[in-house]
């Protein structure tokens, strides 16, 4: 019966409890950069970059796969001259497999994927950078604040005052 009291005082103590708030708006603030960077930054940043989608940047360990982006290439040429070919065809997700059905083909290496996580942790690392910056400075502003309060000496209640001079008037008069 004891250690199931020491589990409950553990599992109740004000850092648990702390630490649980912690975690679960860490995973609600990871999802919401992973939005912001898949559906908000991605996008201009393909754009910018001549219409490059991400998501679907891989490198192809497979033969099979290889062929099925060649027989794509191909096909796509034959409707629109000068389409594909050559090394930007590695970087023109509209002349490739999408890296779903590339996935089911063989196996392939999502760099894209890789390249937009990159993105998440480095905004995540930033934004954690700057509440940490943010609370160090308020904390330096705290620490300065009390240290003013206690260098100035306590002004005495008005009571404490005029006790104090009746005394000093009686030790006079004597």
């Amino acid at each position: 019966m004891g250690l199931l009291k020491e589990f409950r005082e553990f599992a109740l103590k004000g850092n648990v409890v702390d630490l649980a708030v912690g975690v679960i708006i860490g995973a609600a603030f990871g999802g919401l950069i992973k939005s912001l960077v898949d559906d908000v930054l991605m996008p201009p940043i393909g754009k910018i970059v001549g219409n490059l989608d991400f998501s679907n940047l891989y490198v192809s360990l497979s033969d099979k796969v290889d062929a099925a982006n060649a027989g794509m290439a191909k096909a796509i040429a034959a409707t629109q001259p000068g389409a594909g070919g050559g090394l930007a065809s590695a970087f023109d997700t509209a002349t490739r497999l999408p890296l779903a059905k590339a996935k089911e083909i063989g196996p392939v290496i999502a760099y894209g994927n890789f390249l937009t996580g990159v993105i998440n942790f480095v905004i995540i690392a930033f934004c954690v950078f700057l509440l940490i910056k943010l609370m160090n400075t308020a904390m330096r502003k705290f620490e300065r604040q009390k240290a003013v309060e206690a260098a100035a000496p306590a002004v005495p209640p008005a009571d404490v005052v005029l006790l104090t001079e009746i005394r000093d008037l009686l030790k006079a008069g004597r």
